[in-house]
């Protein structure tokens, strides 16, 4: 993702298989976030229905955005 993306505020819907989660935007658009890189290994375990993430999106595909970092538990 380059120049082009960019950031909103989403919430966890649900967990899903391969370290993949099921996001919601404030506007109600519910789309795949995974985790990247570093981000992985350290929020893999920890990011649960309901807490709120940052999410890097591409004008290309807002089917699919990366977590960037967890926010706060809701």
């Amino acid at each position: 993702m380059g120049e082009e993306a960019f950031r909103v505020e989403g919430r966890v819907i649900e967990a899903l298989p391969n370290g993949t989660f099921l996001a919601e935007l404030s506007n109600g658009h519910r789309l795949t976030a995974f985790l990247a890189g570093r981000e992985k290994k350290h929020f893999a375990g920890t990011i649960k229905s309901g807490d709120a993430v940052k999410l890097q999106l591409t004008p290309y595909d807002l089917s699919v955005g990366r977590i960037l970092i967890e926010t706060k538990k809701i």
